[in-house]
């Protein structure tokens, strides 16, 4: 069985020594995953505290995707260039002291300027880390790494809202940062003690391509701030989205054209002539669509549309990751047996389809307890997806190229869960003004339902010594915003199907993947 040699020789126990190496990984991953979703609740607190407006406090966010977007292309190369555990103990070190930063920043301007190093130190953490698990781990027992792995790339970002209300809300928006402080000090002890380069690693043998990195630096940042602006600006009603996808498209047109005519490239496109690795790409991209548009879609329509306090939401939100974190270890064991990975994968993408599917179900008289057969569902897939794609598509990537593959699913995966949240929300607004209009094209009083209905509610303000003009005025009110209510539901409820559609049409893609081929002791190949 093949050994690794990313952890401490030292160690008698080989498997001790890995797992002590996933531990270490996990705990900076985690951190910066957290982070992430916990500041979205903490926005209005920021605003007010800070004396900004609400949108001057969304470049909190923004700053921060942007340049992590930026970084997480470079990552193999970085790691490549530094070594990886320099880079990843740069990461995390710097990761938490920009975040002590970010709670400390006494004005807006210099709490975006800490967020823009914060993303930019926090953009390597989950490409690097996830590499080292797979090359810690011999290849039968990777789906085992990626199940803990898995746990906390999928959990991290359903918890992390909950984390982020309770810390504002009974403390200070500024200990969502302050809380980042132990992780980083235990990630970086971990990572001293039990994490240590492959030898093939060439610290600082790299030329920089500066054209290139200017072409992704700018295509990159483009593309986040049109993605994160685009519905509040109307879209490409704007000139300013306008351009920006201009510069998006040609920038990142021609830096991929540069970087496969490179001789030293930044990001290599080329491990893409995998097909395995580009389908795994392509569905873990759709993934990120996926999760990160329900992500957004729940909590709002709990609050929004059923009135639950943003604590509640945040609590109720939680089956999933259970869910999630229940099962992970056995899609991990089933891997370990030998099953074949995209039989897991297609039935794991069908069973969150019928989740998703199910979440259209949920209407106005449901109260939290209807969220968790859908969140269960949804979740008991995910456990089963993510652990055999994660660990699939880099089978066919040589050890030395782990980390380029590692960056390129990684930003695959967030540019799908950036463009899932920005068309969520558009797809959200659109269809709720169209069906508004037609609902209040059918409230006439030439119907018997509604004019029955407008009778029955001003008998019952007439019944409050109201004049029989402003019992009418009170009464036609009632039903405009009953109107737009129903309209808003039904949006939300057709975002879901339309969620759970999308991945029952992409897992078929799964059968393109080749299987895995393991060697026995004999060294025969099944």
């Amino acid at each position: 069985m093949a050994t690794s040699t990313s952890f401490d020789s030292s160690i008698d126990n080989p498997s001790v020594g890995r797992w002590l190496v996933a531990i270490a990984v996990m705990a900076s991953a985690v951190m910066e995953l957290i982070d992430t979703s916990a500041v979205n609740v903490s926005l209005p607190y920021i605003a007010g505290n800070l004396s900004a407006t609400t949108t001057e406090a969304t470049w909190v966010l923004t700053s921060y995707l942007v340049s992590n977007a930026v970084v997480l292309p470079l990552a193999g190369w970085l790691a490549n260039y530094f070594g990886r555990k320099r880079l990843l103990m740069i990461a995390v070190g710097g990761f938490t002291i920009s975040s002590m930063m970010c709670g400390l920043a006494p004005s807006l301007p210099l709490l975006i300027v800490f967020r823009v190093l914060q993303g930019a130190t926090g953009g390597s953490l989950q490409p690097t880390t996830r590499a080292i698990l797979l090359e810690t781990f011999p290849r039968e027992e990777r789906g085992h790494a990626m199940a803990f792995w898995g746990v906390g790339i999928v959990v991290a970002p359903i918890l992390a809202p909950m984390l982020g209300g309770w810390l504002t809300t009974d403390y200070s928006w500024r200990w969502v940062f302050f809380i980042n402080l132990p992780f980083g000090i235990l990630g970086l002890i971990l990572l001293q003690l039990f994490v240590h380069d492959p030898p093939y690693i060439r610290r600082g043998s790299l030329r920089m391509d500066y054209w290139g990195l200017g072409m992704l630096v700018t295509g990159i940042a483009a593309l986040q701030v049109m993605l994160d602006k685009g519905q509040e600006d109307d879209w490409f009603g704007s000139h300013f989205i306008v351009a920006l996808a201009v510069i998006a498209a040609v920038s990142l047109t021609t830096f991929v054209i540069w970087e496969l005519l490179s001789e030293h490239p930044l990001v290599h496109f080329r491990l893409l002539k995998f097909r395995t690795f580009a389908v795994g790409t392509t569905l873990g991209a759709i993934l990120g669509f996926v999760l990160y548009g329900s992500i957004v879609l729940i909590p709002l329509y709990m609050q929004e549309i059923l009135g639950f306090p943003a604590i509640t939401a945040g609590f109720w939100n939680s089956p999933r990751g259970m869910a999630t974190m229940a099962l992970m270890p056995v899609a991990g064991i089933l891997i370990g047996r030998r099953w074949d990975m995209r039989a897991m994968i297609f039935c794991g993408l069908l069973l969150a389809a019928v989740g998703v599917f199910l979440f259209s179900f949920v209407n106005l008289n449901a109260g939290p307890w209807n969220f968790v057969l859908p969140q269960i569902v949804m979740g008991a897939g995910l456990s089963f997806t993510f652990p055999p794609l994660s660990t699939i598509t880099v089978d066919p990537i040589p050890a030395e190229e782990m980390g380029y593959a590692t960056s390129i699913t990684s930003l695959m995966r967030n540019i799908g869960a950036s463009v899932g949240i920005s068309i969520v929300a558009t797809m959200l607004a659109r269809s709720r003004q169209a069906r508004q209009m037609r609902l209040v094209a059918n409230v006439t009083g030439s119907s018997n339902t509604v004019h029955n209905f407008i009778s029955h509610l001003r008998a019952d303000f007439l019944s409050q010594s109201l004049s029989t003009v402003e019992a009418s005025r009170r009464a036609l009110l009632m039903i405009y915003r009953l109107t737009l209510q129903q309209a808003a539901v039904l949006s939300y409820l057709g975002d879901f199907r339309l969620l759970a559609v999308l991945l029952v049409l992409v897992a078929p893609l799964v059968w393109l993947m080749r299987k895995p081929e393991y060697k026995d002791e004999s060294g025969s190949s099944h």
